[in-house]
């Protein structure tokens, strides 16, 4: 009985023994196989070539006078803002497109009938360029770029009766695509870094569209051949321009930027009689959602006259407290 039960003790021992070497050998062999497996790798991300952002301005003033003694009108002032970018980017290839538009207006009680603008602009710029190099600081440039404004712009506004508190506008100064620039250019940009850029282009065409009739003169539009006081409404000039880009930031807070752009016609004086637009924009950000804005403009041109007079420097500046909300990533 004794030899039975060892016999038996021994078996189980066995049995228990191979089964130990099974468990470690299968163990084993999962270890080796999980570590001859390859890592999964994570798949790359998609390369991005756009990159677009939207920046929307709303400003608003109001002033409310109740039997104040120094006088005065009640009055509003309301303007809206869009400044958008859309960016393309690959290898050796770029597109930048940037639409600037403003408009800005005052009501006031002295006035009831009419609004005068205090603001109105339409900006667009778009620019195709291939680099010379990789690591070139060159490049081929294809641009082009539109300015106007969206309605008319009057220059007075007269009572049409004493104290009867109905005015009616006069003299009118602009009108939508009246004038209306436009300038296609050839050439070659010159980006030392990512905060300044200089576009030469000594092939630009430039197309000034005038569509009010009594406007075309004081805007520089040529005569139609055998007539004394009829002009044509479109004005083709042929020549070189110079475009001048810069931006300034202080930690997303403060930032200042600016272009200047020279053209010159062949046609007409070329190098002597220069066209003038120099833009700038200082922006302070105080919150999140609002900033102060200061924007100056100077335009010369010299075939338009202003007052009877020709080759006068214009300019015009404007400062604002807005709400600002922007979509897409900053640049």
């Amino acid at each position: 009985m004794k030899k039975i039960i060892i016999a038996a003790g021994l078996l189980v021992l066995s049995v228990w023994a191979y089964a130990q070497d099974d468990a470690q050998k299968a163990a084993a062999d999962a270890a080796a196989a999980l570590v001859g497996t390859p890592k999964e790798e994570t798949p790359a991300a998609k390369p991005k070539y756009w990159n677009a952002t939207s920046v929307f301005d709303l400003g608003m003033n109001q002033t409310s006078l109740t039997n104040w003694a120094a006088g005065g009108f009640n009055n509003v002032t309301l303007s809206a803002g869009v400044d958008a970018k859309a960016d393309y980017a690959k290898d050796l290839m770029s597109w930048n497109n940037r639409l600037q538009l403003q408009y800005g207006f005052i009501w006031s009680q002295d006035k009831l009938n009419v609004l005068q603008k205090s603001n109105d602009r339409i900006y667009l710029e778009s620019k195709l360029a291939y680099k010379t190099g990789k690591d070139s600081k060159w490049n081929y440039t294809a641009s082009y770029d539109f300015r106007s404004q969206f309605s008319d712009t009057w220059g007075k506004y007269v009572e049409k009766e004493p104290e009867s508190g109905i005015w009616e506008a006069t003299n009118l100064k602009s009108s939508f695509i009246a004038p209306a620039y436009n300038n296609i250019a050839l050439g070659m940009e010159w980006k030392p870094n990512e905060w300044f850029d200089v576009n030469i282009s000594p092939l630009t065409g430039s197309l000034t569209i005038c569509t009010v009739p009594e406007l075309r003169k004081g805007y520089g539009m040529p005569l139609v051949e055998g007539t004394e006081d009829v002009y044509r409404n479109m004005l083709f000039q042929f020549g070189a321009s110079v475009k001048a880009n810069a931006k300034f930031a202080l930690n997303d807070v403060f930032t200042y930027e600016t272009q200047l752009v020279l053209f010159t016609d062949y046609l007409n004086h070329p190098f002597m009689q220069n066209r003038v637009n120099w833009d700038n924009k200082i922006n302070w950000q105080i919150a999140k959602f609002f900033k102060i804005g200061f924007s100056t403009w100077l335009i010369y041109d010299p075939i338009v006259v202003i007052d009877e007079v020709v080759s006068k420097v214009q300019f015009k500046d404007f400062l604002s407290f807005n709400f600002t909300y922007t979509l897409g990533e900053k640049k």
